[in-house]
């Protein structure tokens, strides 16, 4: 009997711990449960979307309530829809955490050890199930508060970098006035539901852009998969993102909302917040920041993919040989031989000098026309040597340099596109003459008429015009000392 009220006692634990285990399983769950999360829908009125067009995209063909679209160089705004009305963040909130963190520690391989507080979520929070003693390195810790929306590990990062949460917090807030965000307050580090806990789409685009600049935050988050090592108190374990947006699926069963050209971001949920994502993607250049609030489920995934598509067909990214090549330079000899097709005229090739590495110019497709169009006034172009011919094919006659934003310089070749032959019986140039005489192995030039004029001409000259005053002389002093003929007078 004792056996049979143990075992029942056993099954009544198990029941009632279930579901919420079951609950601690989901990675993506919404942080506020007591509601369903609602569904937005698209308006009746709004027109179809064609995705073969997708530059036609209009506000009203998005599900989110708030939206917007900016480029990751720039911050230049694409593409809004109610960007700046303030709403609930969620767990998009740990972008600014995991920011703050690489920003303030700097030993990231360093073992932090999870205090009873940071364990200290509400019930329905996602978590990576960490434990209070638990020593993980905190690498580890950034990794899962990213990948599995981690509302412990986010609060891990904030005693790690501030010694407590609210110093934490006020550290956001500090940052996010800094960055501009003045429509954005934070209450705790994770997104987890409060009224005064809140941000609008481009705030959140802002700081999402800031967080991009670092490379460690860039690749954690596209990191799809990782592996946590052993702890303490946990074994080894791998996991995984749940943004579809980044998952290819399976060949039975393939993700139709897995986009290939995704680099992140951050999701996140509740039943105030609805849907969201913060979205960033790279296509032939161009980098790109999403952010759609208050959408559905699944619709969060189709609306991103949406906004990238617009925007990548209204921006395009170049090189500066690319731009270059959109109108290139042709030159015009002098001295051509009348035998060339081309009239002596030469287009100039451009490459990339030795150690200029790839540089890339975005820019809308009628910015980059435009620019193309000037090109002289976008870069510097400086001509190496004259433009008489002969030229030979491969030949640089130039240098083309390209200042970015910065002011950092990228250097290009400008060399001859094919041979132009010399104008027959062109008189030589000094320097061909000089050239001529270096390269003869004989020290003595060859013996010509033309050679024999040069050496003995001028002495010659000399030589027959002081005999020509010599013999001149001589002969009016003889004509002075010569004695007068006598001259007979008669008288008549």
């Amino acid at each position: 009997m004792k056996k049979l009220t143990a075992l029942l006692f056993v099954f009544l634990i198990l029941c009632t711990s279930l579901p919420s285990a079951l609950a601690a399983k989901k990675q993506d769950t919404p942080e506020v449960t007591s509601e369903p999360i609602p569904e937005p829908t698209l308006s009746p009125d709004a027109a179809d979307y064609d995705p073969e067009h997708p530059e036609d995209l209009s506000p009203d063909q998005l599900y989110a309530l708030s939206a917007v679209l900016m480029t990751q160089d720039k911050g230049e705004i694409i593409f809004e829809k109610d960007a700046d009305t303030i709403r609930y963040p969620a767990s998009m909130t740990k972008i600014l955490t995991v920011l703050l963190a690489l920003m303030y520690v700097d030993d990231l391989d360093q073992t932090v050890i999870v205090s009873e507080t940071a364990v200290a979520v509400p019930e329905d929070s996602s978590t990576m199930y960490l434990q209070a003693g638990e020593e993980v390195r905190f690498i580890d810790i950034l990794y899962g508060t990213m990948l599995l929306s981690a509302n412990d590990g986010a609060n891990v990062i904030a005693e790690t970098v501030s010694g407590s949460i609210p110093r934490f917090v006020a550290l956001m807030n500090d940052t996010a006035n800094a960055l501009g965000c003045y429509s954005t307050h934070f209450v705790n580090p994770h997104g987890y539901h409060d009224d005064n806990h809140y941000s609008t789409a481009r705030d959140i685009a802002v700081i999402a852009r800031e967080a991009m600049k670092n490379d460690t935050f860039r690749t954690i988050a596209g990191t799809v998969t990782y592996q946590i090592p052993k702890t303490n108190l946990h074994r080894a374990r791998t996991i995984t993102t749940k943004s579809e947006y980044m998952l290819t699926g399976s060949e039975d069963k393939p993700n139709k909302y897995y986009y290939e050209y995704a680099t992140g971001l951050k999701t996140g949920s509740h039943s105030r917040s609805g849907y969201c994502f913060c979205g960033s993607a790279s296509k032939n250049g161009v980098d790109l920041i999403s952010v759609v609030m208050f959408t559905g489920k699944r619709a969060r995934w189709a609306d991103t993919i949406k906004l990238m598509n617009y925007g990548f067909s209204q921006y395009m990214s170049v090189t500066p040989v690319e731009l270059y090549n959109m109108n290139p330079i042709t030159i015009e000899t002098s001295n051509y031989s009348t035998s060339d097709t081309g009239q002596g005229k030469v287009r100039l090739i451009c490459s990339p000098a030795e150690g200029t590495g790839k540089v890339y110019i975005v820019s809308t497709k009628s910015d980059i026309k435009r620019m193309a169009d000037n090109l002289k006034k976008i870069v510097l172009i400086q001509y190496t040597r004259d433009f008489q011919a002969p030229v030979s094919a491969g030949e640089q006659l130039g240098i083309m340099t390209y200042y970015n934003d910065k002011g950092e310089a990228s250097v290009y070749s400008l060399t001859a596109s094919r041979d132009v032959a010399q104008r027959e019986n062109v008189p030589k140039t000094l320097e061909q003459i000089i050239s001529e005489t270096y390269a003869d192995p004989n020290p003595f030039p060859p013996f010509s008429f033309e050679l024999a004029l040069i050496l003995f001409g001028p002495p010659l000259l000399i030589v027959g015009l002081i005999a020509f005053f010599v013999i001149r002389r001589k002969r009016k002093r003889a004509h002075r000392l010569r004695a007068p003929k006598p001259v007979n007078r008669y008288v008549k």
